[in-house]
């Protein structure tokens, strides 16, 4: 235990310094197209632009001795399914445009981005055209399977958890004590295990274990990733919290129990002419308002924190005429250190609230009741699934 704390505040340290080094450079040193970002209305697009997803990995950006804009990042493949059929190409050929103007031709096709969106142009078109509500009119949406920034931060970690779990799962099998990183994940994997998955699901827990482990780190893992000066922003996708709140619907849904389904559809102990009205309300709380709940509180908190962060650090810029350089640079540093210290609780807390959820509404779903005792047991149980719907 003594290790894993040592090993985690050195990490924590490290990742602090990483990160307040780094934002606060890639803040200060990136500019427009046209020239630097230097206005608060500049500031607030480049800000909601950073916590988009993106067809390319964009570190950061320079102007040369020249006066040529140069980027810093790698690309990204594009797969998209138009008209003509499934078309891949590197991100790179729109020349890091997003304005609709650069039209790359592929497969047969012509494609542009506008807004981090790909549109299939018609085929007398040269550039995208908007109306009056900056809606396309000669272009339409494709089907989008790219490789995001999103898709391969999930990669990523995805790949990083199966090799550091499948190490541990290995020292387990060989009946060894976790060395190495191990000895960092085996307290987490019991945490996750008796403080989540066992009070809140009951015996029948380790069924579900496995996917309470990996949501609980998937998550965390990435909250932290979003942290660092690379500009991930995963948890922050709504699609990808949206996805994660689906998987926990279709668990509870399908492993439900006849006691969780009677329940829910025909309430047992209360008037008839008030279970159907019951059924509505449960269904729509197990159907809607439950994912609803998980999603949103996930997207909402980390989009937040990701906000707050860089409008922070923007202080260097929208304030550098008001303060000198130096005490703008140390107000941004200190404000979004302190900030930083936050989001890192913030990163292991909606980890941990999204999994514990998770568990609460499979552990409603799979217990069993006993209807042989007072209804008094029956109606606190009650009361605690109205907290939750």
């Amino acid at each position: 235990m003594r290790v894993f704390k040592k090993s985690i505040d050195l990490a924590a340290t490290l990742f602090i310094l990483l990160f307040s080094i780094g934002v606060s450079a890639s803040a200060t040193s990136d500019e427009k197209e046209e020239g630097p970002i230097n206005t608060q209305e500049e500031v607030e697009g480049y800000i909601l632009h950073h916590i988009k997803d993106s067809h390319d990995f964009h570190l950061f950006s320079y102007t040369n001795d020249e006066g040529e804009r140069k980027h810093v990042g790698f690309p990204l493949p594009v797969i998209v399914w138009s008209s003509e059929g499934l078309v891949t190409f590197m991100s790179s050929r729109f020349h890091h445009d997003d304005s609709g103007h650069h039209i790359v031709e592929a497969g047969g096709t012509r494609f542009a981005k506008l807004h981090s969106k790909i549109y299939e142009l018609e085929s007398d078109a040269e550039e995208i055209k908007l109306d009056e509500e900056e809606h396309p009119v000669n272009a339409h949406k494709v089907l989008d399977f790219s490789i995001t920034k999103s898709v391969f931060g999930m990669l990523l970690i995805g790949i990083l958890m199966l090799v550091w779990f499948g190490g541990l799962a290995r020292q387990y099998k060989n009946k060894q004590i976790p060395t190495g990183f191990g000895r960092i994940l085996e307290p987490l994997v019991l945490y996750v295990r008796d403080e989540i998955a066992k009070p809140n699901i009951g015996h029948k827990y380790r069924q579900f274990t496995g996917y309470l482990l990996t949501v609980f780190f998937f998550i965390w893992i990435l909250n932290l990733l979003g942290l660092t000066p690379f500009g991930f922003n995963v948890t922050g996708q709504i699609a990808v919290t949206a996805a994660l709140a689906i998987f926990t619907l279709i668990i509870y849904t399908f492993k439900g129990n006849r006691d969780y389904w009677e329940h829910m559809l025909w309430m047992p102990g209360v008037p008839v002419l008030i279970r159907p009205v019951l059924a509505v309300i449960e269904l729509a709380g197990a159907f809607l308002i439950k994912p609803f709940s998980l999603l949103v509180r996930l997207f909402a908190n980390i989009s937040a924190g990701h906000i707050v962060v860089m409008s922070l650090i923007a202080i260097l810029i929208t304030m550098k005429s008001e303060l000198t350089v130096f005490g703008s640079g140390l107000l941004s540093f200190v404000l979004s250190l302190f900030i930083t210290l936050i989001e890192l609780l913030v990163a292991f807390l909606q980890a941990y609230i999204f999994t514990m959820l998770s568990a609460l509404f499979i552990g409603m779903a799979v217990a069993e009741h006993d209807h042989g005792h007072d209804h008094d047991e029956e109606s606190d149980a009650e009361e605690v699934r109205a907290d939750f719907i």
